[in-house]
């Protein structure tokens, strides 16, 4: 009888209940009436962020609106220049050009910015950062901190405690990305699309509203954001070069292909890592199944591996289908899956605040 794989638990900050108990701080939500604006206020309360104000910032279409957040009826204000005033931090989600326009407004209000775009990500002078991985680069943030692509920061969740018992030369990764990573036009275009009964075979093109290039009902897409002159596309080169920063292996080989898939929520990633030590599985899934966030759900013969109906709305990442790889010498292959607007979004920006209060680091200096 197999022994029933081991779960480790969510990442938390040592000390946060405790910190929650001191102090509480107001916060902004910039995008707070999108698909994860809504995530980030739901999980503020789930882990009981301590929050003494919750601004809910967004469009002039959006302004008036009341939305319930930390326990309190809320009016979502425009994101304006005087939208920050007074706060201790704010969680951007509304894409680059809103970040690009106000994030440094923001930050010269005294508001530190926690940036889910990738607006930020690649500016050598902004932390990226994934809790579990490279807390300690908060404490360099000189007012704004990226949030990692959401499927840099799931894949990275399996390979980083494989990284650390086997020290990581190569990677090749595909990616199953789900329709919600697209926003909530994805699930409103998949939910058409099966609505008439798409069929295989069908020729149909796509409504001017989905934001797919081609159907995605009954369907899989290699093709998310714009592609470059190499054939690669934006999508594919953030996990290579995001992966290469986080790790801080700049020379990291890292060849991706990412795929829309015709799932409503959670990303599944598989991947083919090599290493500079010779690897085995039983000291791989130790690694795994001690390293916080993790659930190693990996005994295949009685059906249990990572599905995306199982990691929505999941703080864990999943691992699954661990096994040496035959092409790459010291290989190993698995799949991983995540819920990418809580782990790839929304929960990882709450995780890095909860990072910035156990490091007392919120406050900074010009």
């Amino acid at each position: 009888m197999p022994q029933f794989p081991r779960c480790s638990a969510p990442y938390r900050t040592q000390n946060i209940k405790l910190l929650h108990s001191l102090k509480k701080y107001r916060i902004g939500i910039v995008g707070a009436t999108g698909a994860v604006g809504q995530e980030i206020i739901s999980l503020l309360e789930k882990r009981e962020f301590p929050v003494s104000e919750a601004r809910l910032l967004a469009s002039s279409r959006s302004s008036g609106r009341e939305i319930k957040a930390c326990g309190n009826l809320e009016k979502v204000r425009e994101t304006t220049r005087d939208a920050f005033k007074d706060l201790d931090l704010a969680i951007f989600s509304s894409g680059s050009k809103i970040s690009l326009e106000f994030a440094d407004v923001a930050r010269k209000q005294g508001c530190v910015v926690i940036d889910n775009s990738s607006a930020f990500r690649m500016d050598p002078q902004v932390p990226l950062v994934l809790p579990e991985v490279n807390s300690d680069a908060v404490e360099a943030h000189k007012g704004i901190l990226a949030n990692p692509n959401c499927s840099t920061a799931i894949t990275l969740m399996g390979l980083y405690p494989l990284h650390k018992r086997f020290g990581l030369k190569r990677v090749i990764a595909s990616t199953y990305q789900s329709v919600s990573g697209a926003g909530a036009s994805g699930i409103t275009a998949l939910q058409n699309e099966l609505s008439k009964e798409f069929s295989e075979s069908s020729n149909e093109q796509p409504t001017q509203e989905s934001p797919f290039p081609h159907p995605i009902a009954y369907n899989l897409i290699p093709h998310i954001d714009d592609f470059r002159e190499d054939g690669y596309s934006k999508e594919e080169m953030k996990l290579r070069n995001e992966s290469r920063k986080i790790l801080n292996l700049p020379k990291l080989q890292v060849s991706c292909t990412c795929v829309r898939v015709p799932v409503n929520r959670a990303h599944s990633i598989s991947v083919n890592a090599e290493f500079n030590s010779p690897v085995n599985v039983p000291d791989a899934r130790n690694a795994l199944s001690e390293f916080p966030g993790i659930e190693l759900w990996d005994i295949p013969n009685a059906g249990r591996y990572p599905m995306p109906l199982d990691y929505a709305e999941k703080e864990a990442c999943g691992v699954g289908r661990l096994r040496v790889d035959h092409a790459l010498p010291n290989g190993l292959a698995f799949w991983v899956v995540g819920d990418q607007l809580w782990k790839g979004a929304a929960l990882n920006a709450i995780q890095i605040a909860e990072a910035l209060i156990e490091r007392k680091c919120l406050r900074f200096i010009e």
